[in-house]
Order: structure tokens, then sequence, then C-alpha cells
């Protein structure tokens, strides 16, 4: 890898109070949830990145993007350095399922408050920003 950092997009999907999470495999962060999403690709605006990725990764259609929060990831035993912005979109339609099973686990929706234990980095990185996927807010208290 180079010295240089990637560029990665997850999306916040929410559906009913909800978010979509996957557990990732075959890849850094193994065993850990996370927010559909990948690599922006070049010439590719950051919103046409998170239908791209929710699409081919989940099958779901989203609406009502928006740019959200970035965390800065360095993930030490990998040797990876990410930059991760987050886009906070509504589920809009479509069946949920594993479309890249080389990829990940399973899908399922969860509570903010209430996410698995081993969730992937950005998204501890976010939750210590206190940041709200619904009010799209930061707060001082949990």
């Amino acid at each position: 890898m180079s010295n240089r950092p990637l560029v990665g997009v997850a999306v916040i999907v929410r559906r009913e109070n909800h978010i979509l999470l996957g557990k990732r495999k075959n890849s850094h962060g193994k065993g850990t949830w996370a927010f559909p999403g990948g690599h922006l690709e070049y010439g590719e605006n950051i919103k046409q990145c998170a239908v791209r990725e929710v699409l081919e990764e989940t099958g779901l259609h989203i609406s009502n993007l928006q740019t959200g929060p970035y965390t800065n990831d360095i993930f030490t035993a990998e040797q990876k350095h990410y930059i991760t912005l987050f886009v906070i979109a509504d589920y809009r339609s479509g069946g949920l399922e594993v479309k890249e099973p080389h990829k990940c686990e399973r899908w399922d929706w969860f509570d903010w408050n209430h996410l698995p234990d081993n969730v992937f980095l950005p998204i501890d990185n976010l939750r210590q920003q206190h940041f709200n996927p619904f009010t799209c807010e930061f707060s001082t208290s949990d």
C-alpha cells in the first residue's frame, strides 16, 4: 500500500428507526459489523458512490441522500489508512439480500443505540463524535 490514505464511502441506511449493518468477511475488519459502502471511484461523486455501493451490496434502493461527517481511520494491524465519508440515506425499496457473499456474511437492521459490540473501526470513530444519524446532529452526551 502507498502511504496515502484511501477514500471510503459508508452509507448509513435508515429504516423505521433502525440502521443497516453487514457482517464483514474476507477483508480488513473481518467479523465486524459495518455500513454498506466501498471505495470512491475515479470521477464519481460521493452520493453516486453511495447509491452504487448500496445497490451492489444489498439490492436496496435508497433516497433522501445527504452527506454527513467523516472519520480518520487507521487500521494499524493491516497498515491501512482511510478517510471515511458518511452518507445518510433512507431505505426506499428492494428486498435485502447478500449480493456479494465473498465480502459480507449477512445484513441486519439495528437500533443505533444498541449496536453489536464488534463494529467496524469507522463506526467506532463516528460514535466517538456523538453523531446521531436520525437527527444528523452531534451531541455532547450519550
